[in-house]
């Protein structure tokens, strides 16, 4: 019986093995493919580890190609997302834990704009941001994204699941609202903001299609617009676009590998029953 136990796990770990590997290697190759010259990713047979290896490539994004000011752009997208998702857990707080005059028809707002697509909304948004004179700007840019309806929704649900009492208790003790939230909330929701960091922190990042609709100015274009500009001007540089690409992953998959050990955590809150 042990035997068989071992022979199906090593099975098991083998498909695990090649499927990862099948799913990754497109992400392999394009990171080695980004320290290749030129004549290297063109050539045929192709060869998976570049014979020189050189950083040619991302040196030219930052030197002739202005991705220096469109990381700028896009960290300052990101920073704000953050203080964004603050305030989204601060509201899924609220409606979590606190009683107000129509509560459940406020909420029941937030759930219907999650039903909306934000296509929808792109053109009513640009209006009013045009009328308020913010068009071609960063606070334009920033803005509209820093309310999402869908982090408020998964914060309540997780405040529910906190128990009463262990806020009362804290009440009691003499602690302020802020000092609660700060020093419990924060800290006992931990797996669900995990995941909140890294969809936001994925969805700024990424953030393409509305800064390319409000910036006029190259000087407001994110990561993503830049990465589009450079294969519509670099066609045939295959290098060069691949160093753009893997510039543009590999942050997502350190902010997941920093924030992974949290999602697996457990949702149960121990507090006084």
């Amino acid at each position: 019986m042990e035997l068989k136990n071992k022979f199906e796990r090593a099975v098991v770990l083998f498909i695990l093995f090649a499927g990862g590997l099948l799913v990754s290697l497109p992400f392999i190759w394009m990171i080695l493919s980004s320290f290749k010259n030129d004549r290297e990713v063109l050539s045929i047979p192709p060869t998976l580890f570049p014979e020189n290896p050189t950083f040619q490539h991302y040196i030219e994004l930052f030197q002739n190609l202005n991705f220096g000011v469109y990381l700028i752009n896009t960290l300052i997208i990101v920073l704000f997302s953050m203080f964004g998702l603050l305030l989204n857990t601060m509201a899924g707080y609220g409606f979590g834990k606190f009683d107000f005059r129509f509560k459940e028809g406020w909420f029941m707002i937030v759930l219907i704009t999650m039903m909306i697509p934000g296509q929808v909304t792109m053109i009513p948004t640009y209006l009013i941001l045009n009328e308020m004179g913010l068009t071609n700007t960063m606070a334009g840019i920033i803005l509209p994204g820093l309310i999402a309806a869908f982090n408020i929704f998964l914060i309540r649900q997780f405040m529910v699941t906190v128990p009463d009492d262990l806020i009362e208790a804290a009440r009691l003790d003499g602690a302020g609202e802020f000092y609660i939230f700060f020093k419990l909330i924060i800290p006992l929701a931990k797996p669900i903001l995990a995941v909140q960091v890294i969809l936001t922190f994925i969805a700024s990042w990424n953030s393409f299609l509305w800064p390319l609709i409000v910036a006029n100015d190259e000087s407001l274009y994110t990561l993503s617009v830049g990465l589009a500009l450079l294969q519509d001007e670099n066609v045939t540089n295959y290098g060069l676009q691949m160093a753009g690409s893997a510039f543009m992953v590999v942050p997502i998959v350190v902010i997941f590998m920093i924030f992974q050990k949290y999602i697996v955590e457990g949702f149960n809150v121990s507090g006084i029953k």
